[in-house]
């Protein structure tokens, strides 16, 4: 399936996709979080997203096999950007979970390149 960055990333916030007036907040976060998983390794380098039209595939190309591990990795992120929790718990396991699914984005291109 190859959804929508920007929707995926709404629909993950619990935002419908009808519902426009966090797009230019959203975009812009979701672009920072895209340029640190491009520095990973994982999608593409200097690729930014304008709107809706921008595909998960656009960004990650023949890598789709850590479209999982993106998706969420980018909610995370842009959620602790958005609208952090205010649980100190909360916070730290949101940390937590990002950096292991960075990781795992990671290894898992790492592994593509030593195939």
């Amino acid at each position: 399936m190859d959804e929508s960055i920007l929707t995926s990333v709404k629909l993950g916030l619990g935002i419908t996709e009808d519902y426009p007036y966090f797009d230019d907040q959203l975009i812009l976060y979701i672009n920072s979080v895209l340029a640190v998983l491009a520095q990973t390794g994982v999608g593409t380098e200097g690729f930014t997203i304008r709107d809706a039209s921008s595909k998960w595939s656009d960004f990650l190309g023949d890598k789709m096999n850590v479209l999982e591990y993106s998706k969420s990795y980018v909610i995370i992120r842009v959620k602790l950007m958005f609208d952090p929790p205010q649980s100190s718990g909360a916070l730290d396991a949101m940390k937590a979970m990002a950096a292991e699914y960075e990781w795992r984005g990671f290894v898992e291109c790492d592994k593509m390149l030593e195939d």
